[in-house]
């Protein structure tokens, strides 16, 4: 399925610098897609360390099983990538392919197969063919490079229209070190721990407890923070890796360490680009949701009411149609199981009070809502009148086109 790129894409896609100790490679398996490659494999120096999370579904796919055992490890050789076929709902079979194409993967690299990590997006219910992988990777090996982190950002595509990366540098005492990260995700877009697929690497020296600590609250602030149709999906993986090649680091085992404060600051800035551009990336989105909550009991509770408003049909579909009914949003709020005061309820659009107290703002002229709800970029403010907590998700619209593309998937 070839779809034209989204009106909510970057202007240009971030070209990612080589990051010492880690090199890519792609290729066309012929899993699914013809014409376009389909499969990554990155290869991590020796000492790398690996944290991540995983998707908490009830049917995860075999790949999600697999990283979640590796994960208690701590190391990572290898990340191995196919997109395509999701090898989720596959029974045994599923965790046969992924054994075997861990252990392919392994042989190549010179690690064993619990160090590399496998990751598959695609159709669900579809038996995998490992061995479309396995005849791959050979090829893959000869072509590892460095800089190929723009190549590997479009490999794992599916139904996106651009591919997505960002990098970042950052101080740890007096050594500048990089992170690189790539995602995928369109649909099937209601993160529990994290988009899709993301992998994030640095060239850091990190014990894989620091990482993971981390990574935990990168992802909150983040992937945890998007939603594009309310589904969360089988096979979502977000990993972040560091090499441990960067000259002149101090030695750091705490994630508390103050020496850290820039390369955390930088893993939620990366984390946050990365969960946005999937957003923007919404299938059949024409606009951009940004949903701020404020005055709730507890943070955790202003960001279920702000989920509550940007996962509602009611409300997605208000704005693709550039409607101001406010309404819909008072009906979201009510609904979210959360306190919430009706007669102290506050909500903005554009700027612009619509509600106060209860009632509609004196004075409420809907011009300017209305031209806000034509623009591609939609700012909802509420406050629930209960407390100090509060979030900002992410969301979009919901267009006819997100029906046609979904429609039209397994086509």
């Amino acid at each position: 399925m070839s779809l034209p790129r989204s009106p909510l894409a970057p202007a240009a896609t971030q070209s990612l610098p080589a990051l010492d100790g880690a090199s890519l490679a792609t290729a066309n398996s012929g899993i699914r897609y013809k014409g376009r490659d389909d499969v990554l494999l990155i290869a991590l120096d020796p000492a790398t360390t690996v944290a991540g999370v995983l998707t908490r579904s009830l049917a995860p796919s075999a790949p999600v099983d697999w990283c979640r055992a590796r994960l208690k490890g701590g190391k990572a050789r290898a990340i191995l990538v196919n997109a395509g076929n999701a090898n989720a709902f596959t029974g045994k079979a599923g965790m046969q392919a992924v054994k075997r194409s861990a252990a392919a993967a392994a042989a190549l690299i010179g690690c064993k197969a619990s160090e590399v990590f496998v990751a598959s997006t695609g159709v669900i219910g579809v038996p995998l063919d490992a061995g479309k992988i396995e005849a791959a990777l050979p090829g893959l090996g000869r072509a590892l490079d460095a800089g190929a982190w723009d190549k590997a950002a479009a490999a794992i595509m599916t139904t996106d229209t651009f591919p997505k990366t960002a990098t970042r540098t950052a101080r740890i005492g007096n050594a500048t070190v990089t992170l690189n990260g790539i995602a995928k995700g369109s649909g099937m877009i209601a993160p529990d721990m994290a988009t899709m697929l993301a992998f994030v690497v640095t060239d850091a020296a990190l014990p894989a407890p620091v990482l993971r600590a981390l990574l935990k609250r990168a992802n909150e602030q983040s992937f945890n923070c998007t939603t594009v149709d309310g589904d969360t999906s089988t096979s979502d993986t977000l990993l972040l890796c560091a090499t441990g090649r960067a000259a002149g680091q101090p030695r750091v085992t705490s994630a508390s360490d103050r020496r850290l404060a820039g390369f955390a600051r930088a893993l939620d800035e990366i984390t946050r680009d990365l969960a946005i551009q999937v957003v923007r990336d919404g299938e059949g989105a024409e606009k951009f949701v940004t949903i701020a909550v404020t005055g709730a009991a507890s943070d955790a509770a202003a960001k279920r009411i702000a989920l509550a408003i940007a996962n509602s049909p009611l409300v997605k579909t208000a704005i693709a149609g550039a409607d101001a009914n406010w309404g819909r949003i008072v009906m979201a709020v009510g609904k979210a199981g959360e306190k919430a005061d009706r007669d102290r309820l506050r909500i903005a659009i554009g700027g612009v009070t619509v509600a106060l107290r209860g009632a509609v703002a004196p004075g409420y002229d809907e011009t300017p809502v209305a031209g806000h709800m034509k623009g591609r970029e939609i700012d909802i403010a509420v406050d629930v009148g209960v407390g100090r907590g509060r979030a900002t998700v992410w969301t979009c619209d919901l267009t006819h086109g997100y029906i046609r593309i979904n429609g039209d998937y397994r086509s």
